[in-house]
Parts: structure tokens; sequence; C-alpha cells
């Protein structure tokens, strides 16, 4: 199997400053401490990256600068999906006129296609560039599930499609997707806490919401599992599971960035109707889940302490 897709691929976040305006230092220093930190892949504008709240020119330009950043030393998988196929394909073909790997299309969300709409959607979006597509399957954001019939017939038909990044939560499915995928397709988790489930059971990795912030560990803890050190993976895993969990105390991204403004990566700025947290308590489960986790300052990875 091609290991392009393979390990950890950081969902990320995109900073704000105060005027709401996108914090342009703060992304390029974001992408060099996860290059760094070892990861294996970066994914700007996903549901991590508030790309619902991106203007267009924003989205392009949010992918163009990733793609500049990462400069080639680590695969870019930029998110294009959109609810409208002729949207999709727009994005699709500018992120692949930006020089992206590879591009992540997130189920279409509020129409609820049928499984005919969704292979005709993704089969348009597939044929209208030249690199890979990764369906991204999560029903609870989308409200459809994108069955594993219509994603092997996706497979079948369209050789770009060469992955899915999987977020219906159920591991039965995935279980039985990777029992009938093509030896080259990857399937990749979509939730921090089942990743290593899901390698024990032969994915390939994760696109990771908590690798913002401790990249360098779920390196560690996914590629463990991938060198098939599945106790050590076990006993990372645990000592970050209260991160993972924190991290979905409130709609995603507003833990994941409030966690990284704590840390000064970047301001705790969202655009509505995403807000800071709404309960004072929350804010103490994460600075809890943190508290035995090895997390550098913003300032401490720019003076070298990585």
């Amino acid at each position: 199997m091609d290991n392009t897709y393979r390990g950890v691929f950081t969902a990320l976040i995109t900073p704000f400053t105060s005027t709401g305006a996108i914090d342009i230092g703060a992304f390029k220093r974001l992408v060099e401490y996860q290059i760094e930190s070892g990861v294996d892949g970066l994914v700007p504008c996903g549901t991590t990256g508030e790309s619902s709240t991106l203007s267009h020119d924003e989205h392009d330009r949010v992918i163009a600068l990733t793609v500049e950043y990462a400069a080639g030393r680590v695969p870019v998988i930029a998110g294009t999906g959109s609810n409208a196929t002729v949207e999709a394909i727009q994005l699709s073909q500018h992120a692949e006129q930006s020089g992206v790997d590879a591009v992540l299309l997130v189920n279409p969300y509020y129409v609820k296609p049928t499984q005919k709409g969704l292979y005709l959607h993704f089969k348009a979006v597939a044929e209208s560039v030249s690199i890979p597509c990764i369906p991204y399957n999560i029903q609870g954001r989308s409200g459809i599930n994108l069955e594993n019939e219509t994603l092997f017939q996706l497979m079948t038909d369209c050789k770009n499609i060469v992955g899915v990044k999987e977020a219906s939560g159920s591991l039965k499915q995935m279980i039985n997707l990777i029992k009938v995928r093509h030896s080259e397709f990857v399937v990749l988790c979509g939730d921090d806490n089942m990743t290593i489930d899901l390698i024990e059971a032969g994915g390939n990795g994760v696109v990771s919401v908590a690798a913002n912030l401790i990249p360098g560990q779920m390196k560690t803890m996914v590629q463990s599992a991938i060198d098939g050190d599945i106790e050590r993976a076990r006993a990372i895993e645990k000592k970050l599971m209260p991160f993972f969990k924190a991290c979905f105390v409130e709609t995603n991204p507003i833990p994941i960035k409030t966690a990284m403004s704590m840390k000064g990566w970047c301001l705790e700025t969202f655009r509505l109707p995403m807000c800071t947290l709404s309960k004072d308590e929350h804010y103490e489960t994460i600075r809890q889940s943190m508290a035995a986790l090895e997390i550098p300052r913003a300032e401490e990875f720019e003076m070298g302490a990585k």
C-alpha cells in the first residue's frame, strides 16, 4: 500500500486576529510546528478549520498558504467539500491549481441526498480533478451516512478516490469497509479516540483534531500502532484520552482553539455562529486534561524548545 496517506494528518485550525481576520503569522507558525513535530500531512479548511465561515477567497487563500508554508515537506489534503456539487468542483479545482496533493470532500450537508445522489456527487467532483480525492463521512455534521456499498462503488469507478475519512462513529462500519476495500484504498479515522481501534482493525491513520496542540504525541501513538506495538500505543492513548474527550466538551473546534489559546498558539477568536465556550467549567476541564501533557507554549517553540 502507498504510504502517502498513512499516519497523522492534522485537521488545522484557522487562527483569527482580534478583529476576525485570518491570523497569517499564527497560521504559519502552526504549520511549522506541525511539520517539525513529525506529522504526516496537513488538512486545511476542514471542519476544524471553520471552513463554513470562510469566504471563498479566504478558503482559497488558506489552502494556498498551507501549500506555500509546507513547501513540499508533507502532503496537503485540502478540504473542498460543499453541499452543492458545482461549488465543491470549483473549490477542488482551485485547490488543485494551488498545488495540493489531494482534496477532502465532506458529505453534502443539509440537503440529505440519497445514496445515488452521494455517488453522483463524489463521482462528479473526482472527475473534475486529476489529484486524489478522499470523501469525508460524518453523519453527525452532514445528516447523511455514506454507506459502504456506495463507497465501494466509488472506489471501483473512480481511480482517484483513494481513501475515506471515516467519522461515522461506527467501528463496525469501518471494519466492514476494511474487509471489502481495494488493496490501495486508505481508511483514516475521523475521531482521535477511536484511532487505535481502527488501526488495530487494519485502518491507516487519523485526521486529527488533537494534533493541532500535541502533534508529536499523536505521531508517536499512531506510529506505534502502525508498527504493531499496540501495547505502547494503548499506553499513550490512555494518557491522551482525557484531552481527546475535552476536545469535544462543546462543538469542535471551540475546545481545541481554546486549549491552543491557553498555550499562546492562537487567540480565542471565532466567527459566529461559533463562539467562545458556553460553560465556565469547560475551561477547567480543558486545563485539567492538558496538565499531565508536555505541551510547549508558542513562544517556547519559536525559541527552539520543541
